[in-house]
């Protein structure tokens, strides 16, 4: 199904405030509460939107963040992709075109551990020929979600 401008509207107002309750959203759009709890039912289970909760990695003691390139030997792009989507400290994994076939966002506890990482989980997957690692220094925006 096709979503319209309330759909749109209440998706934005969610990701300013994952918490913001039916009847605040109602009452922001100019529907029923009845309403905005149908919409939110029916976003939810077509997957057009996941309701999660997006926590600060340095607050919780990982102070080391890294957007990882992988070079991948051509026939196994996918296959590493997925492996490194279900590493435990990878957040966000894509295949890509350019110099890099995979790009990789990881975070962990400190520079040591994104070392070790990289080396014994990164590094002894099949297929990866060559990491670069681009460490964050500061990250300056962090949010989900597309603009709508």
């Amino acid at each position: 199904m096709l979503m319209d401008e309330l759909d749109e509207k209440i998706i934005g107002l969610l990701e300013r405030d994952g918490r913001a309750s039916n009847a605040r959203i109602a009452r922001d759009v100019g529907v029923s509460e009845g309403t905005v709890r149908r919409r939110l039912k029916r976003l939810i289970s077509e997957q057009i939107i996941n309701v999660i909760a997006l926590p600060d990695p340095r607050k919780l003691g990982y102070n080391s963040e890294a957007l990882i390139g992988v070079q991948v030997d051509p026939d196994k792009i996918d296959t590493v992709a997925a492996k490194m989507s279900n590493l435990e400290h990878t957040r966000w994994v894509t295949a890509t075109t350019g110099t890099y076939d995979v790009f990789a966002w990881a975070t962990l506890q400190d520079a040591e551990s994104l070392g070790r990482f990289l080396r014994d989980e990164v590094g002894a997957i099949d297929g990866v020929r060559r990491t670069e690692t681009f460490v964050a220094l500061q990250v300056m925006k962090r949010e989900f979600g597309i603009p709508v």
